[in-house]
């Protein structure tokens, strides 16, 4: 158990008593690292086998979290179980973090327990002017979302190199680099928690220079492939990081664990876990079963929450598990949508190019438009989802658990209808079910979430009818059974969502091509 200090306590109280009253309003990175650091840390923990997902709403004791306040919390043990079972320990901000920058760049000189380690990263200032300070984004290996979109778009770029923090091509006995100089070459952390580890430390100098250049509450990161992965860590790990775009990051990155032995051509975990010591040492006892961690990538995703987070995927290269992938965005944005903040995550896969890592025209608006939302606030566009019908998960499958409906005020709706948000209704006055929709349409195809709502009384199962518009298909659904594709459908609950509280509601959804407008849902209880 780590070693918490009153002072750390205090301030993460504060810290969440902040969030609470926040979670609501404008998306904005928190103004420490973790939240959490005062919450407990689990002790031993049962690893028990399971192929569903491990569900991110329940507590290490078994209890479900029933309020936004809760989630502060189990956020802190996922994170605790992350670092145990997946990445490795990524140590809180050390003794002594000094530093520089300039319009240029940024030096990072780091002290703890007697080991001093130093390091850069570059800086370019945006392409549209001005005298800043400016939000920035981290491109972690100089390899990830378009670099002249993000200066464009009026955001700085710094580049970061995490080979200097945690160096690829060395033994799991003798790794190399700065998080290494300091913590020994033999730690168990893997490399992607020391890459985020670096990032941190970049955020620890940007604070402390007063933000004549660089705007520290307004940083975003990104990476591609390997670089995806750490960008991944980065924005999961860091709650000051306020916008998180991974890029095609594959396995040990977005992908769920328990999914990627039954992805056909995907990389298998023991390669990932072999062709660098990305991974904490620990999880070299998971790699032939996933299934026995206590938590996998959905919860990871979650651990971003209500923060920007902007998930580009390819499904033109199977190694890539762009399938596990949809899943883990799926199974996240539940607690995006739990904490009311359904409109900020997104999720493209939907490209043309099947080229690794290129630059996609499909994903420069919505690039910009998530900079301008969660870095410049000049913005409010509702996040996406645009799964590939060719690696399209089902959520459905993976899930024996429900998203709750947490307290402490009426969850935020985005008013054209995001992904996973919409606009909601009172519950029917008497028995009986009502049920809404909210569309995310885009050129040729759309996603539908459908909240069904009991009355006044429980009820046991329910079916919703709805018509589609001329040329309308659904290509996959989650959570449902479906009777046809186009025309009259009908939604039918699936074994675990058929049973619905007095009051309470449930979510389903379905992805389809053409236009998913105009759709008005009928519900009948059983």
């Amino acid at each position: 158990m780590r070693t918490r200090w009153l002072v750390v306590v205090l301030a993460a109280l504060l810290a969440a008593i902040g969030a609470v009253v926040a979670l609501g309003a404008s998306p904005a990175a928190a103004a420490v690292e973790d939240e959490g650091a005062g919450c407990p840390v689990p002790g031993s923990v049962s690893l028990t086998a399971t192929s569903r997902l491990p569900d991110p709403f329940r507590t290490v004791d078994g209890a479900r979290i029933t309020s936004k306040s809760d989630w502060r919390c189990r956020r802190a043990e996922i994170k605790e179980l992350a670092e145990r079972y997946v990445y490795g320990d990524k140590p809180s901000k050390p003794a002594s973090v000094t530093g520089t920058v300039s319009s240029s760049g940024i030096t990072v000189n780091v002290t703890h327990n007697g080991r001093t380690a130093s390091f850069s990263a570059g800086v370019q200032l945006p392409t549209t002017g001005g005298t800043g300070p400016f939000p920035a984004v981290i491109v972690v290996g100089g390899f990830g979302a378009d670099t002249a979109t993000i200066r464009a778009a009026g955001a700085a770029v710094i580049s970061y190199d995490p080979l200097a923090v945690g160096r690829e091509g060395t033994p799991r006995n003798n790794k190399q680099g700065a998080f290494y100089t300091v913590y020994g070459a033999t730690s168990s952390t893997g490399l992607l928690a020391a890459w985020a580890w670096g990032a941190s430390r970049i955020i620890d100098v940007i604070e402390q220079s007063g933000g004549s250049v660089l705007r520290a509450d307004a940083l975003g990161v990104t990476g591609c492939s390997r670089y995806g992965k750490g960008a991944f860590a980065v924005g999961a790990f860091d709650q000051r990081i306020a916008l998180t775009m991974p890029i095609e990051s594959g396995s040990a990155g977005v992908p769920i664990l328990r999914g990627i032995p039954g992805e056909s051509g995907a990389q298998p975990l023991s390669s990932a876990y072999g062709e660098q010591p990305w991974l904490g040492d620990a999880f070299s006892a998971f790699t032939g079963n996933p299934n026995t961690l206590p938590i996998d990538m959905h919860s990871v995703v979650g651990m971003v929450a209500p923060r920007g987070l902007f998930i580009m995927e390819n499904p033109a290269v199977d190694w890539l598990a762009a399938r596990s992938g949809s899943v883990a965005a799926l199974g996240g944005a539940e607690v995006y949508k739990a904490l009311g903040a359904g409109a900020n995550i997104s999720y493209w896969s939907d490209v043309r190019d099947g080229t690794h890592c290129a630059s996609r025209a499909e994903w420069r608006t919505p690039l910009q438009q998530h900079i301008q939302k969660f870095l410049l606030k000049t913005g409010n566009a509702a996040g996406v989802f645009r799964i590939s019908s060719r690696k399209a998960g089902n959520l459905a499958d993976w899930r024996d658990w429900q998203t709750p409906t947490l307290t402490d005020g009426p969850p935020t709706t985005d008013p054209t209808g995001g992904p996973t948000g919409g606009p909601t209704t009172p519950p029917p006055a008497g028995g009986g079910c009502t049920a809404t929709v909210s569309v995310n349409q885009w050129t040729g195809g759309f996603v539908a979430t459908v909240r069904v709502t009991a009355g006044a009384a429980p009820i046991n199962g329910w079916t919703v009818g709805v018509t589609l518009g001329a040329g309308a298909t659904i290509t996959s659904a989650w959570n449902v059974n479906r009777s046809g594709n186009t025309g009259a459908v009908q939604l039918t609950n699936v074994a675990y969502n058929g049973s619905v509280a007095a009051g309470q509601s449930t979510e389903v959804g379905f992805q389809g091509t053409g236009t998913g407008t105009g759709l008005s849902p009928t519900c009948t209880a059983r």
